[in-house]
């Protein structure tokens, strides 16, 4: 049964058609000091031009309010209901603010105190816990044309919602009941079990979503990564973009052996990006079935792994840039790209900015797709796995230079005495490995740096629109994979993932990292130039193992799950969900970092916000009543909520 639902910001009592009323006014754009999108704002960048919060008074922040999460009864009611990690992003739009739990619930808040004024539970929980990580939301998106407001919402169970942003109900002239279901004209797809809706984007009076699709997979067979794009205010479907070619579509000959007409993922998972200038929405796609066996699906595997540039009215192709030939080390774009206005050899250029899991930033004229430095195609190792066919060359960018370690290579090792690096070597030929675009073997379990989760990840990079400056975050987390025979699966790949490690215990010596720090850190770029202008580490890491005591070793960064990053016009952000340490001291009390905070223009570390719950969640900032606020969502389960930090008064500034 839907609900409407009025509520406190401590507790929420589920109960059908109650709305909390407000003024029905006719929307005026939105106001400076607003987060009116997931990225900040519409070119992607996670800045803000506030400047309350500064260098002075960082650490005087304090919470000023908390919200619990609106499904928290849902959670406690059903096992099966559980949120994963609170990854929501929230938006603040003309004195709301917008968030979406874990479970769905959509709901507003006034910006001040956090009391709530709607709830809408579209009940998508119903369908089954969700692919790829389970209950969790990454944002959603609104629209107005001055008079008409929406928000946008995509569901686990594979429809995207229009809800009122006034009253929390549903639009009923949108879709059926105010939902269009994303699975009509997708092959293979089943609701929640392996495909489900992502964030959508709105782009004029379109708006783009794309979807998750499952990739630890045993099929050859899978759903396709198909983008919709529908009329904001009806409904109806607009263009429909195939990832993966259809016959006599361009890119259709990169799937060899009719192997388009059955291979599946190359979606659009984190959202793209839309220049209104140009009316052109930048996608990001992901790897193809299966994530680490390509001997189906020979070929290049057009659009997989790409960047591609596509009209926001029709959906037609502009240009694209497949990042990874025919992939098979899962490193698919993780994030949106970035627009940003930079200025190189004295020329002004619109760019579109992609960062990757493996450590590179590509950077191209968003009019035409022209590299703005070279990428040059080098060559790299043929794989040896019966069946596969890898590309015999890869594409390097010359600039900027790498933000992150590439390779499980000797070059790579930790030198901080010579036992060490010899302790380090013998345990990196426990492992297949390689430089970069090494190929997964059968012999030994493979080594892959960067991880398949970076690198960079979801969590993205920011840029300032003032200086041309790109700020960063990653991590250094191996990933050991064992390919293996599919003999006796239940499915029907010749080769599968056997056993998957994400670098929280496989490239270790007592607990200690094999390979040189930082394991985690934030690289600066000034992209007029193409040059990395300064690298920090995260946190000062395992400095008290007792393989490093008595030595001088730099800041060596925290071993991290999760980054996600805030610039405004005076401070760097970056909140983290940090591993157990193994090999620390016993009885070590480090305090927990939750939001580190650095200048924007050195690197250094100016402060550590501690909060007593971990944040998977990008922050975000926005000003209200003379305060600027920032805000993290923290927290998994019914835990989840929302924390809110201010300046005690305005005069701090």
């Amino acid at each position: 049964m839907r609900a409407w639902l009025a509520c406190s910001a401590a507790a929420v009592a589920f109960v059908a058609a109650a709305v909390l009323p407000f003024s029905l006014h006719a929307q005026r754009p939105s106001r400076a000091g607003d987060w009116p999108v997931y990225f900040g704002q519409t070119q992607g960048t996670k800045y803000s031009p506030l400047d309350h919060i500064n260098a002075d008074n960082v650490r005087r922040l304090q919470i000023t309010w908390r919200w619990a999460s609106a499904d928290r009864s849902l959670q406690q009611s059903n096992p099966l209901w559980r949120a994963a990690r609170n990854e929501e992003t929230p938006l603040v739009i003309n004195g709301t603010l917008y968030t979406v739990t874990g479970l769905g619930v959509v709901a507003a808040l006034d910006p001040g105190t956090g009391a709530t004024r709607w709830t809408y539970d579209p009940e998508s929980y119903k369908a089954g816990v969700p692919n790829n990580g389970g209950f969790l939301q990454r944002g959603l998106a609104y629209w107005s044309d001055g008079t008409a407001e929406r928000l946008l919402v995509g569901t686990a169970d594979a429809y995207l919602l229009s809800v009122d942003a006034r009253t929390g109900r549903p639009d009923p002239k949108f879709g059926v009941g105010g939902k269009v279901d994303l699975t009509i004209g997708i092959r293979d797809a089943v609701r929640a079990a392996n495909f489900t809706a992502r964030r959508p984007l709105v782009a004029g009076n379109v708006v783009v979503v794309g979807s998750s699709i499952a990739d630890h997979v045993f099929n050859r067979e899978a759903p396709p990564g198909y983008v919709h794009a529908f009329d904001v205010r009806s409904g109806r479907r607009v263009w429909t973009f195939n990832t993966i070619p259809k016959p006599g579509e361009f890119g259709y000959d990169t799937w060899l052996e009719n192997s388009a007409e059955y291979s599946g993922s190359t979606n659009v998972w984190s959202s793209g990006v839309y220049d209104p200038e140009l009316d052109y929405v930048y996608l990001p796609t992901s790897t193809a079935t299966n994530n680490y066996y390509g001997g189906h699906r020979p070929g290049h595997n057009l659009f997989a792994e790409s960047l591609i540039c596509v009209e926001a009215k029709t959906g037609k192709r502009v240009w694209h840039f497949q990042a990874v030939h025919h992939g098979i080390w899962d490193y698919d774009f993780p994030t949106h790209p970035i627009l940003g206005d930079i200025t190189v050899d004295g020329r002004r250029i619109k760019a579109v900015i992609q960062i990757s899991k493996q450590g590179f930033t590509y950077v191209f004229d968003r009019r035409t797709g022209r590299p703005l430095w070279p990428i040059e195609e080098r060559p790299v190792p043929a794989s040896t796995v019966p069946g596969e066919r890898t590309s015999p060359t890869q594409p390097y960018p010359t600039k900027p230079p790498p933000f992150e370690m590439q390779g499980s290579i000797e070059d790579n090792l930790i030198d901080f005495t010579p036992e060490l690096r010899k302790r380090a070597l013998d345990q990196l030929n426990t492992f297949a490995h390689g430089p970069l675009f090494t190929p997964l073997t059968l012999e030994r379990p493979n080594l892959l740096v960067p991880g398949i989760a970076g690198g960079a990840n979801w969590g993205g990079a920011a840029f300032d629109p003032d200086t041309g400056m790109l700020y960063v975050p990653s991590r250094n987390a191996p990933t050991v994979i064992t390919l293996t025979t599919a003999a006796g699966t239940r499915g029907n790949m010749r080769y599968v993932r056997a056993d998957l490690g994400t670098g929280a215990g496989n490239e270790l010596i007592e607990g200690l990292s094999i390979f040189k720090p930082p394991y985690s850190r934030v690289t600066a770029f000034d992209l007029n130039t193409g040059e990395q202008r300064w690298l920090a580490a995260i946190g000062d890491g395992p400095r008290d193992h007792p393989l490093l005591r008595g030595l001088n070793v730099p800041p060596l960064g925290e071993r991290l799950q999760m980054i996600g990053v805030l610039l405004t016009k005076t401070l760097l952000f970056v909140n983290v969900i940090p591993f157990a340490t193994p090999g620390s001291q016993a009885g070590s009390t480090a305090p927990r970092r939750l939001v580190y905070v650095f200048d924007k223009e050195t690197g250094a570390a100016l402060h550590a916000i501690e909060i007593d719950a971990f944040s998977a969640a990008t922050p975000m900032t926005y000003l209200h009543g003379g305060k600027q606020y920032l805000v993290v969502a923290t927290g998994s389960g019914p835990s989840s909520e929302l924390v809110t930090l201010a300046l005690p008064n305005t005069l701090d500034r």
